[in-house]
């Protein structure tokens, strides 16, 4: 297997992973704080069990290198921003603002690694966001002003950890992400009550921890392999998996306009990966 198929092996799979957690967040009564702090203590978990099993615990956390401080960091933010901005928006209005991800990565690349996109790259692009548009068309009237802008930031936050792994190619996928994690314990710890919450909440935290690790693990390793635009642009398959899992696992059925505008933004992605260039 070729490392550029590896690579759309691996994003896809983050997309998958990554479309189940606004079911995390909106099936637990814990508030945001709270949610981020066991997230981060099981994601922490899970990773180091990762780095351990692959023998790669001095590469992983203390060589992890200018990138991959810079990776924790901005991972940091992202992840304060989004597990709150799933509980003050809808997952329509959280997935469409994320959708912005290729655009902004692609300008990002453009400006830092020089990265060009072909003109059928930014039709698949520009088709990605009209698909989403028509998803969450018929829930723009619940806009929460404050949930939609720590989204932005979450989208943000995200391309620029794509163009990250572009740019410094040697940073490992693990380590950043426990640092990212650690980082957020202590306010998580002041601005909440993880200790208050419900056990029975506990397991589905834990799984979520699960979850986000694959998922961040997935996506840094399929990044160093791609071009930063072919990442985000696969990262939108997120947009409509979300959904069709709500009605998998919620027995949600998808609105007619959900299932127009994901076919759209899946006809997007499979159009778009083989236009942009490597």
């Amino acid at each position: 297997m070729s490392e550029r198929i590896l690579g759309i092996l691996l994003v896809t799979i983050s997309a998958l992973v990554f479309s189940t957690v606004g079911l995390f967040i909106k099936s637990v009564s814990a508030g945001s704080w709270e949610v981020i702090f066991w997230r981060g203590v099981f994601a922490v978990a899970f990773s180091f069990i990762y780095v351990l099993a692959r023998g790669r615990i001095k590469r992983e956390i203390f060589n992890m290198g200018k990138g991959g401080l810079l990776v924790a960091f901005v991972g940091a933010v992202a992840t304060s921003a989004f597990v709150p901005a799933f509980k003050l928006t809808t997952i329509a209005n959280v997935t469409l603002i994320y959708a912005a991800t290729p655009m902004i990565a692609a300008i990002l690349a453009f400006a830092f690694v020089g990265e060009r996109l072909s003109r059928a790259a930014i039709v698949g692009i520009g088709l990605a966001f009209i698909g989403v548009a028509i998803i969450v068309f018929g829930s723009l009237g619940q806009l929460n002003f404050t949930g939609d802008m720590l989204a932005l930031v979450m989208t943000c936050g995200m391309a620029s950890v794509i163009v990250l792994y572009r740019v410094f190619p040697a940073t490992p996928a693990a380590g950043p992400a426990m640092l990212s994690s650690v980082i957020l314990l202590a306010p998580a710890m002041i601005l909440g009550q993880p200790f208050g919450i419900d056990p029975d909440e506990l397991p589905i935290l834990a799984v979520f921890g699960l979850v986000f690790t694959i998922a961040s693990i997935t996506l840094a390793e399929g990044a160093k392999r791609i071009s930063a635009g072919q990442t985000a642009l696969l990262s939108v398959l997120e947009t409509p998996l979300a959904p069709l899992l709500a009605w998998l696992v919620l027995a949600e059925l998808p609105a007619i306009a959900t299932v127009i505008g994901g076919s759209l933004v899946f006809c997007a992605v499979i159009y778009g990966q083989f236009s942009i260039k490597s």
